[in-house]
């Protein structure tokens, strides 16, 4: 036995076994999808199904025998073999896949918010994963051969590897096309290629690009006269990681929105982001590029609705408790809330989302301008770590799950705790409307003030086996892009407008609208402005379109 674990191994060897265990262990969750796609297939393909684990090795192994020398081959394989095992843990416990938009958002994540994914459970199974192949690179032979010897030993690797690869391609083409073609996202779940690839593209198009010149889309945008003094606030809370289903207002049996179902509030039901992780959807909702335009280069190099409401005279502040505001705020008044343990609400990593609110009552006890744009960024309900989203008089679905390893809780807990965030979110939202009209009613001035609330993106919680979100967008479930858009205006005083904005909360909407609709809440003249696309367009709340919502709902009600 002894002798057994003693022995050294070639470099071509090495290369073998390597390649195995990547395409059969780290790559067990790509080949448990395929498999579970093709058995549901009319003909089952059992030549495909038994050659794609000796195929993915040959692929290794092409991409391994390349690596030149021991040293740079143990390098490389060895941080190849930590990130695969990390990756290997991620899909089979959350099954998040790591394409280009999961990889910016990794990359846009903090420290605090990446160790949130770090707990025993995690740990554990890493470190299984990774015994393995570091005990074969450590078994490579140190003592050096011969130049020659050397490289005809990594030449036959390469041929037989080459003809194994060319012998599976051809025979079984069609089969590998047909599932290729018909499963276009499997490939995502190799690990790591596709990874690499995509954090090369990630890197290629942030660091090495050829600068653009920032594009000004309006030199001229100006707040639309009136013959009144009023003020107008607007404050607009930019939600995290809350999902439309579980909002009792659109018809969810758990009474979360307990707070805000108390005002005169308005919830639209059919509202979807633009992609489903915050790198893209924040920078989305304020730029004038719809989704299928959008980039994040492209948008960061051009005016967005900060900017340009800021050029036509709005005073523009952006407080943030969450991660930063993905360069939306860059350009306008910034608040980062500090974390620090000082403050009762905050534990030095989080603070609770209710710490927006003393920014809040600063901001309207010294209102500059006469139109005002508030945005709160809430921490909302960002998980693995849902539990210290809310303080603990807000756990009111129990059991709750007091873990970051949510896939080992039951569902029952994981929905309790996802619930009491939006429960402890929704009490912050109906704060922030008390504020808004304590503050009116207490001002001898007319002020005009709208609450919106909209979420960046959605978050699945088990279903069908996922979890978290960033899922491509092209494959994502509907949680983790159905999201809650929320509207309150002390205007709506006529039964005309509210019916109006009621009926609005049936349409379809998603991030797109938000440009174009808080143009018009601000009541901000633009070139970029479109009428069609602005939510609020047929309820606007000057006395002529009054008159024509008016005259729409009784027609409507004498059909």
């Amino acid at each position: 036995m002894q002798k057994i674990f003693s022995k050294t191994l070639s470099l071509n060897s090495a290369t073998i076994l390597l390649s195995l265990y990547f395409s059969i262990v780290f790559n067990f969750p790509f080949l448990q999808k395929t498999y579970s796609d093709l058995i549901q297939l009319d003909r089952f393909d059992f030549a495909y199904f038994i050659s794609l684990p000796l195929f993915l090795s040959t692929v290794f192994m092409l991409l391994f025998s390349l690596l030149p020398q021991r040293y740079i081959y143990k390098t490389v394989i060895t941080s190849l073999v930590f990130l695969s095992a990390i990756f290997c843990y991620a899909i089979t416990s959350y099954g998040i896949i790591f394409d280009y938009g999961m990889v910016e958002n990794m990359v846009e994540t903090s420290t605090s918010e990446a160790f949130t994914y770090l707990n025993s459970s995690a740990i554990f199974y890493i470190t299984l994963l990774i015994i393995t192949p570091v005990v074969i690179l450590n078994k490579i032979n140190p003592q050096l051969t011969d130049l020659k010897v050397s490289i005809n030993h990594r030449l036959k690797l390469i041929v037989a590897a080459l003809v194994i690869f060319i012998i599976i391609f051809f025979s079984l083409y069609s089969s590998y096309a047909s599932v290729n073609r018909n499963n276009r996202d499997l490939a995502k779940y190799i690990v790591p290629i596709p990874t690499l690839i995509s954090g090369y593209k990630y890197i290629k198009r942030n660091y090495f690009y050829t600068p653009t010149v920032f594009q000004t889309l309006d030199t001229t945008p100006k707040i639309k006269t009136s013959n009144n003094t009023d003020k107008n606030i607007i404050v607009m809370v930019v939600g995290e990681t809350a999902r439309a289903n579980n909002f009792s207002l659109n018809g969810y049996p758990k009474q979360t929105n307990e707070y805000t179902e108390k005002l005169n509030i308005h919830s639209f039901k059919k509202m979807y982001s633009c992609g489903t992780a915050t790198a893209v959807s924040v920078p989305c909702m304020f730029s004038l590029l719809n989704k299928e335009q959008f980039n994040k280069q492209s948008a960061s190099s051009q005016q967005n609705l900060l900017d340009l409401v800021k050029l036509a005279g709005v005073d523009v502040l952006w407080v943030d408790n969450n991660e930063g505001c993905k360069g939306v705020c860059k350009r306008v008044n910034t608040i980062n809330i500090d974390k620090n343990k000082s403050n009762p609400l905050c534990d030095g990593d989080y603070c609770f989302d209710e710490v927006l609110l003393s920014q809040l009552d600063k901001k309207l006890t010294n209102l500059s301008h006469q139109t005002t744009l508030i945005v709160l960024h809430l921490m909302g309900s960002h998980g693995p770590t849902y539990y210290r989203r809310y303080p603990q008089k807000f756990s009111t679905f129990l059991p709750d799950c007091q873990q970051s390893d949510i896939q080992n809780c039951t569902s029952e807990q994981l929905v309790n705790t996802y619930d009491n965030t939006i429960h402890y979110s929704d009490y912050v939202i109906a704060e922030v409307i008390n504020k808004l009209t304590k503050f009116t009613k207490n001002n001898t001035q007319t002020i005009n003030a709208e609450m919106i609330y909209v979420s960046d993106h959605g978050e699945s919680l088990g279903e069908n086996g996922l979890y978290l979100h960033g899922f491509p967008y092209a494959i994502a479930p509907v949680e983790q892009t159905h999201i809650p858009m929320l509207f309150w205006s002390n205007t709506i005083e006529t039964n005309v407008k509210n019916d109006c904005v009621e009926q609005s909360t049936q349409t379809a909407f998603n991030h797109d609208n938000i440009y174009h609709s808080m143009l018009g809440l601000l009541n901000v003249d633009s070139t970029t402005y479109k009428t069609t696309l602005d939510i609020f367009n047929s309820c606007d709340f000057n006395a002529n379109t009054i008159n024509i919502a008016k005259i729409k709902l009784e027609k409507h009600e004498e059909l």
